[in-house]
This record gives structure tokens, sequence and C-alpha cells, in this order.
């Protein structure tokens, strides 16, 4: 039997994945349509919030609450002799925020006791009616948009591919791995920019499935309508009162998530980052050395 000789031919290239430097296309039309039509709608519902709570500038457990009752949290005005000054109170414990809160003057130097100033409102001259108008008009687009854009990552298994936290990376090894990586700013570089780390899917889940839902429930719960047609929705959260606290602490977790959200995007390179939720692409960043 003759012997086959050996190839002298290189074997086919492996076709190799997206490398550090490289343009790659990151995020879905569907999710950049969302991301900032969700933006705008919770900047506006959160301005026209701050315009209703202004109304009554105090929070309560429970189903009722009213000025003689004790509340939580309230942000005031408050004079010692000559001086008047504006406050925010917590638990009894009361801080100072004259000129931010409470106490603070317009444009034109005159000074007005809301509990919000008028840059941080909508609209920024007292209407509780038009606020509401704002807010409520604003619940559909965010419920809505909330609920197509679930159903059309469930289609096309974002959710599943890249929000999904699997068993191992719920391991606390891995966690602690992660949050001294983000202590030190060692961000992801190269291919593995493309997928969320742990920590990522971690907020992005909480916020999807957790505080979105829970504004529009308690959202739901301090509309007096609601009460004719499913009273279990503010029975569920034990009075309108805490719906309306936690509806409170919802918006400002929302907040937090926003401020750590920049604070990321800039660390990581701002032009690249916003041109991923504009156009789309995204340049791999360069790997680095750990």
């Amino acid at each position: 039997m003759s012997e086959i000789a050996p190839s002298t031919e290189s074997p086919p290239p492996v076709e190799a994945g997206p490398q550090a430097g490289d343009l790659v296309k990151r995020h879905r039309l569907s999710t950049r349509i969302w991301h900032w039509a969700n933006a705008v709608t919770l900047l506006i519902m959160l301005m026209s919030g701050l315009m209703i709570f202004n109304a009554h500038a105090r929070l309560y457990w429970g189903e009722y609450g009213a000025n003689f009752d004790t509340p939580w949290l309230k942000i005031g005005s408050a004079r010692i002799g000559t001086y008047e000054y504006g406050y925010l109170q917590v638990a009894g414990h009361r801080i100072e925020t004259t000129g931010l809160l409470g106490y603070w003057n317009d444009p034109d130097g005159t000074p007005h006791r809301r509990a919000f100033p008028y840059w941080a409102t909508i609209p920024s001259n007292y209407s509780l009616a038009d606020a509401r108008t704002w807010h409520l008009a604003f619940a559909w687009v965010l419920s809505l948009g909330l609920a197509a854009y679930l159903v059309w990552s469930l289609v096309n298994r974002h959710l599943q591919r890249d929000i999904h936290i699997r068993r191992g990376e719920w391991r606390m090894r891995h966690l602690w791995q992660e949050v001294k990586d983000h202590a030190r700013l060692r961000l992801p570089s190269g291919a593995a920019a493309l997928r969320y780390n742990t920590l990522q899917k971690i907020a992005y889940a909480g916020v999807l499935f957790g505080l979105l839902p829970l504004m529009i429930l308690t959202g739901l719960a301090l509309s007096p309508g609601t009460d004719a047609w499913l009273p279990l929705v503010t029975e569920v959260f034990g009075g309108r009162q805490t719906a309306r606290s936690i509806h409170f602490l919802c918006a400002f977790s929302l907040v937090a998530f926003f401020v750590i959200h920049i604070a990321m995007v800039v660390l990581a390179g701002p032009f690249n980052e916003l041109r991923s939720m504009v156009t789309g692409w995204y340049r791999l960043p360069k790997e680095r050395n750990r």
C-alpha cells in the first residue's frame, strides 16, 4: 500500500471574532428607540411629578395622611427670628436646604416656599392641574412603551441572550470580582465589552422588572379612579399613602440609576457609548493589561 504524501497546503484560516478596535453593531433599532423615548418620558414624568409633590410636600405610611399627621418625609420652610430657611426632614432629622428645597428664589429674586424649585418642575410656575395633565399623558407612553419593548425583546431573544443571569454569574466569588473590577475602574475591553456583565444585568433587570412596573402599579394606586374598577391595587400596597411613598422612592431610585449610568458612560468613553446608542455602531475598546 502506498503512503499518502503529507499535504503542503496551509489549513484554511479560522474566522476570528471581533477584535479590539473593530467597529461592530451593538444595539438594535428597537433598543435605541426605546432608550431615547424612555429617557424623555421619564424626565417629563419626574419633573411633572415634583410639581404634583409640591401640592403636599409630605409622605406618610398607611391609608391616610394630612397636615396634622406625622410624615416620615417632609420638605418645608421655617423661621427663626428674621431668618427663614428651607429644610428636608426625614424621620425627625432635619437638614437645612435653603436655596434648593423648601425655600428658594426665582430668577427675579422673589422668594418661594415650595418643596422643589421652578427649574426642576413642569410647569415651572405652580399649577397642579397642568402637572397632572403632563404626568398622566406620559404615563401612557411609559406603560405602553415598556409593554411593547418587553414583548419585542422576548421575540428577538434580547432578554434571554443579554439580560438573563446564568447560574455561574450568581456565584459570590464572581460577583465580588466584578465589584472589585468596577471599584478599580477596570471596565470590560475588547470583545468582552459587547456583553453585559453581571452587575449591568442585575441593574437592567431591576429597572425593567422591578422599578418601572412598580412605578406604574403605585401610580395606578394613587388614582381615585382606580378605586372604582380595581380597588385591590391600592389595598395591595396597604393604602394610598404607602403607595405614594413607594412611588416617590422608586422615582428617586431611577434618578440614582441614571446618575450611575451616566458616570459609567463617561468612564467608558462618552463618544463611543453615545454613538452606539444613536447609530448602533460601537468601536471595541483596546485590551487592557490586568
